[in-house]
């Protein structure tokens, strides 16, 4: 009879199972194929497949690309699902501990010259704010065994009211609750996905990082090069003074020539004065981002910056910035843990075990020692298929902000590159035409002068053009540089060589 009833038992349970597992599909919708939610372990340059299938049947799926992740861009490698482990400091030199002992260093000590390429190392090496990414990446990396471990086991002891003594009862029990199969690795499947998301916060704070290090920087250059303007303009005014007073004192000009050439050099004094400024908050800036006290002292910038004559195509850049933007890796990373998350929603219809042993001298003899499971019966299908829902609802959302977010990087290029080309074609015509005519207008000019043919307002006409020309033709190639460093922000990393591009 017993043996029956236990059969009954076990044949109820089995039926009400395959009965409830069938929820998901019977309220009308469908879970997510596992194959395209499994977080498969990745290299360090890891590869985002983006050819996510949809999850609510007849909604056209947007096309997703493939979204690549330079491990020397963003630092450190992704969590392996499969091993997982805690974060080190070994893994990035971004990622470092950040020492408060960095304050006092000089890392460009004994240096002839600024160099660009340090300074940008530095400042990523340096400054806190790369350390506060990096640590929430930890955090999140550490979600990950936490998620795919089980709870713990729990432990019972009951004892008779009259349990004391001889002809006392007693029960001890343990039980384990065990999830249904593939809850356990989906929620590490969402963890997972969410730390890669974090990772790309590293990658994303490092190009912002760079793109301020190296606006600072050519900040710090025009202001070295106006000053240099300024001193040469003031030494070639100096010289036309001394025409001028020569040519008074022997009555071939007036005193006011000698006087205009007096105020010409005192606006060039408070000019100097504006290019200290300038000179001082750049290198306040780059000290700041060096974690440095604002005042500390910074080497020379170079006497030279190259403009290049080409750049890589328009097509090769978007195409680059898809494959490397962190932006476009994170939020791939969130429509992976967003589809983890439906299809986890998708598992609540079937019920999770609790397995039970225990021992209990109240019963017989022969039944002492006793074996069993629980589980909970998700009799709750409103509820659970309002989750699954609100869970494929996100995976759209989603899906929609990467789609707009890629757009916008498309337009980020496309508006940077044509910023930059427009500041290159400026450059080129300072050099090859402006200035080689207004230095020749000068020359022409002081030969007029000495030689009494022109007066001095038109020499001092003359002076002022070149200088202003000179200073135009320094703001416009630190103004390409600045633009070039908006495009390195927009495609995700150093521009690539043309030759590279062919």
């Amino acid at each position: 009879m017993a043996s029956r009833t236990t059969q009954r038992g076990w044949l109820v349970v089995v039926i009400l199972s395959t009965g409830l597992a069938a929820g998901c599909a019977a309220a009308g919708g469908r879970a997510p194929q596992e194959s395209t939610l499994a977080v498969s372990s990745r290299p360090a340059a890891a590869v985002v497949d983006a050819n996510i299938q949809n999850i609510q049947p007849g909604t056209p799926e947007p096309a997703l690309r493939r979204v690549s992740y330079d491990s020397e861009r963003a630092d450190p490698a992704p969590l392996q699902p499969e091993t997982p482990r805690p974060a080190t400091a070994a893994d990035s030199d971004a990622t470092q501990p950040y020492l408060p002992a960095a304050d006092t260093e000089d890392p460009f000590a004994g240096a002839a010259e600024l160099p660009l390429d340090r300074l940008v190392f530095e400042v990523q090496r340096r400054n806190p704010s790369l350390q506060a990414v990096s640590e929430a990446w930890r955090a999140a990396a550490q979600r990950y065994p936490q998620m795919v471990s089980l709870e713990d086991p729990m432990f019972g002891y009951m004892i008779a009211p009259k349990g004391v003594g001889p002809d006392g009862g007693w029960m001890i029990e343990a039980s384990q609750k065990l999830p249904w199969a593939g809850k356990r690795g989906l929620r590490g499947s969402i963890a997972s996905a969410e730390a890669d998301a974090a990772k790309g916060e590293i990658g994303d704070t490092r190009l912002m990082l760079a793109e301020a290090a190296k606006m600072a920087f050519f900040d710090y250059y025009l202001a070295r090069r106006e000053l240099e303007v300024n001193a040469d303009t003031a030494q070639l005014l100096q010289q036309f003074r001394d025409v001028a007073k020569n040519k008074y004192e022997s009555n071939q000009a007036t005193e006011q020539d000698v006087l205009q050439a007096d105020v010409e050099l005192a606006e060039l004094e408070a000019r100097r004065a504006e290019f200290v400024r300038d000179e001082r908050v750049a290198t306040a800036r780059i000290n700041t981002l060096l974690h440095r006290a604002a005042d500390g002292p910074l080497p020379p910038p170079p006497q030279h910056v190259v403009v290049p004559d080409t750049l890589p195509p328009r097509e090769t850049l978007q195409d680059l910035a898809e494959q490397s933007r962190p932006d476009l890796y994170s939020l791939a990373a969130r429509i992976r843990a967003e589809e983890a998350a439906a299809a986890l929603a998708c598992r609540e219809f079937y019920p999770d075990l609790e397995i039970v042993g225990k021992y209990d001298t109240l019963m017989p003899a022969d039944m002492q020692a006793q074996v069993g499971m629980r589980l909970n019966v998700p009799l709750q299908h409103q509820k659970r298929w309002a989750a699954v829902q609100e869970a494929q609802a996100r995976v759209c959302q989603q899906r929609a902000e990467y789609q707009s977010r890629r757009d916008h990087v498309q337009f980020e290029v496309q508006s940077a590159l044509v910023r930059v080309v427009e500041t290159q074609k400026i450059a080129r015509l300072y050099v090859a035409k402006i200035l080689p005519a207004a230095e020749q207008n000068l020359k022409s000019a002081r030969a007029n002068y000495v030689a009494g043919k022109v007066d001095f307002l038109r020499l001092v006409d003359a002076e002022r053009q070149l200088n202003s020309e000179q200073e135009r033709s320094f703001q416009t190639i630190a103004e390409y540089h600045r633009r070039a460093a908006e495009l390195e922000r927009a495609v995700g990393g150093p521009l690539p060589e043309p030759s590279e591009t062919q």
